[in-house]
């Protein structure tokens, strides 16, 4: 409580309060101080509340305070019961109420504000169903509800943008950054321009180096076209593939059972899976809703300190520890009438755990199934990505070995020619720097001619126009044939399409047969499933209020039982009291002097008597003493005043002796002076 005081009194002391207070002045408040004080605070935190107590009603004041609290999500310490006094301690401004509400507000000011700023605009205004049949209101509500949801989208982005780091000063330096490379370009397109204007058909040359890059550009958007389709067609390969797989697994299915066994498959599949439906999935959704919602009230509650974490655990253990009490309370009782069906109730409940369990491994094996089947597709065509082929068999991996020989032989052929290839590069390359020197040699001269004609550049120009000619017509030959091998490979696919689709066709006229079959049996199901469902609830219902009116009897049997337990207590204790009572009447009355002492009324009385000569006794010192005391404050007075005439004496008395030696020194240092001067 200390603590608490000594943080609170810290923080009103601080910005924007400056309430200069210590602990025994906050201490020393009233109650309609401290009101005042709790809505300065509550005020601060929203500046609607900040308002003086004393102009209104203390009902509408704590109608106010509470209403604010109840949006700041406020938990009073104690239990549900406890509210009613915490309302009743808020409108007296008792201190054990107003005393931690100052110091959980004051721990989380800005948090709180920013909350008080949001329920501003978030707190939904209720409005009744009645009235929402109006067009009008209706439409008005809805904008209201849109309104408020905008509010909410702009809110975040502004946390978000807070959170980024982004500041103006920082968006202004960019902007100004960006500004200053902008006009550096400016003025470098202005210089390349007027270098530029100063060569000889600079217009065509802009024109022709301006097709140049547009060329470009189209064959980059050709070559991610070709990219695509070759992605497109990779994919309609692979697709190819699983359909073929499964049209294959299908048709062994179809070739290595009968009618009967498809059909028992067909059932456990679907026993197995309205068994999910119905039963693990439902529960696995109640457990999940059940989690969420327990997590959304941890949330809205406010944060817990570790005091009430440590108090929620031991409420916790002892809640548990009563449910195993009652559990072996009603073990114990039912035992014996209800051991006929422990045994089935057991032997139901291990079936279902079981079953739960081999649904678990059948689920988890079929995602086991699944994900084998992807990589062993993912294998096999990266298998065909290599080798251009599916997995191979015992006599192609023959022929691969022969084949490899063959390409041995040739790999060995083919390393002499590229040796003598090699050589006779060496050769070439000597061949082409001598080139190149003389063609250096003779640039040289053709450059000197052109500067002596006043024509430079004109063979650099020519060079590059025949360089730029030759590449259009390279990329117009690579676009031809693109487009050739693009409608060829379309024309290929749609052939291997329509021949699959042809394939298939009686497989999926069968699928059809067993399809329609399917529905049939499933809709018999679902009929037979009705009338379980309607037996199942009728006999649910039943049982569930047998099972109420066994409750009811058990819970009057335990009230009953509480009732007989608390009038027995009440009974011995007052058997109790009575004995000691008759004991006592026993002993005033009795002639022995012995016993008449053991009463209590005796002892009492005797006590009483002792405290009163005591009493008495210390009257009469404390009369003694006051009448003694003006004559001994006299002497101690006296006494003070000798001890100061004395130490007077002896201080006199020190200076004379220090005055008697410093002449008696004087003295004989004359005595010398004169004799010196004699001599």
């Amino acid at each position: 409580m200390g603590d608490q005081m000594q943080f609170i009194v810290e923080k009103l002391n601080q910005e924007p309060f400056r309430k200069n207070y210590n602990l025994i002045w906050f201490d020393s408040l009233e109650s309609v101080q401290l009101l005042q004080l709790l809505n300065d605070v509550l005020g601060e935190i929203d500046p609607k509340h900040a308002v003086d107590i004393r102009e209104e009603l203390p009902e509408q004041t704590a109608k106010r305070m509470l209403s604010l609290l109840g949006i700041l999500k406020y938990k009073p310490p104690g239990s549900v019961s406890d509210l009613s006094a915490f309302r009743q301690g808020l409108i007296t401004g008792s201190k054990p109420v107003i005393h931690p509400l100052l110091h959980w507000l004051l721990q989380r000011t800005s948090e709180l504000k920013k909350r008080a700023y949001l329920a501003r605009f978030l707190v939904k205004l209720e409005v009744p169903a009645e009235f929402l049949q109006d067009d009008t209101v209706a439409d008005i509500n809805k904008q209201y509800e849109e309104l408020m949801e905008a509010f909410k989208n702009l809110h975040k982005e502004y946390e978000q943008l807070k959170i980024s780091g982004l500041s103006t000063a920082e968006i202004r330096r960019d902007i100004s950054a960006m500004e200053e490379e902008k006009d550096q370009l400016v003025k470098r397109v202005e210089r390349l321009k007027k270098r530029v204007e100063t060569v000889q058909n600079h217009q065509r040359m802009l024109e022709i180096a301006r097709q140049l890059r547009l060329e470009k550009e189209r064959e980059e958007s050709l070559a991610q076209q070709k990219q695509e389709q070759k992605s497109q067609l990779f994919h309609a390969e692979q697709r190819l593939q699983r359909a073929q797989l499964q049209l294959k697994e299908m048709q062994d299915a179809v070739a290595d059972s009968k009618p009967e066994s498809l059909m028992k498959k067909l059932e456990e599949e679907i026993n197995f899976h309205s068994y999910l439906v119905t039963e693990k999935m439902p529960r696995e959704l109640e457990s999940k809703k059940a989690l969420v919602y327990l997590l959304q009230k941890v949330l809205a509650e406010p944060a817990m300190t570790q005091s009430d974490l440590t108090a929620l655990q031991s409420e916790i253990n002892e809640v548990n520890a009563q449910m195993n009490q009652l559990i072996e309370k009603r073990m114990m009782k039912y035992e014996p009438t209800d051991g006929k069906f422990f045994t089935y109730r057991q032997q139901a409940s291990i079936i279902s755990r079981k079953k739960e369990a081999k649904a678990e491994e059948l689920q988890a094996a079929k995602e086991e199934m699944a994900r084998l089947e992807r990589q062993v597709q993912q294998r096999s065509s990266q298998a065909q990505e290599l080798e251009g082929s599916e997995i191979l068999t015992e006599d192609e991996v023959k022929q691969y070995v022969t084949k490899l020989r063959s390409k041995n032989t040739l790999y060995k052929k083919k390393r002499l020619e590229i040796a003598e290839i090699t050589a006779e590069y060496g050769i070439l390359q000597r061949t082409e720097e001598l080139l190149k020197q003389r063609h250096e040699a003779i640039q040289q001269q053709l450059k000197m001619t052109e500067e002596k004609k006043g024509i430079p550049g004109y063979s650099y120009t020519q060079e590059e126009l025949e360089r730029i000619s030759a590449v259009k017509s390279e990329v117009d030959e690579m676009k031809g044939q693109t487009l050739d091998n693009m409608s060829e490979m379309v024309k290929k696919l749609n052939a291997v399409v329509a021949e699959k689709k042809a394939s298939l066709a009686p497989v999926i006229k069968e699928l059809r047969q067993l399809r329609q079959k399917c529905q049939e049996l499933t809709q018999e199901r679902d009929e037979k499933k009705i009338q379980y469902d309607s037996c199942a609830a009728g006999l649910e219902s039943n049982r569930s209020a047998l099972e109420q009116e066994v409750k009811g009897l058990l819970e009057e049997c335990a009230q009953e039982e509480s009732n007989y337990r608390y009038i027995h207590c009440m009974k011995r204790s007052l058997e109790v009291q009575l004995q000691r009572a008759k004991e006592e009447m026993k002993a005033y009355v009795s002639p022995d002097p012995q016993e008449r002492r053991k009463a209590i009324r005796e002892q009492y009385t005797r006590m009483i008597l002792e405290q009163e000569n005591l009493g008495k006794k210390l009257r009469e010192k404390q009369k003694v003493v006051r009448e003694s005391h003006g004559p001994n404050m006299k002497q101690r007075k006296m006494w003070q005043d000798f001890e100061q005439l004395m130490e007077c004496k002896r201080e006199c008395f020190q200076k004379q002796q220090n005055q008697a030696a410093i002449g008696q020194v004087i003295q004989e240092g004359d005595i010398l002076h004169s004799g010196t001067k004699w001599d």
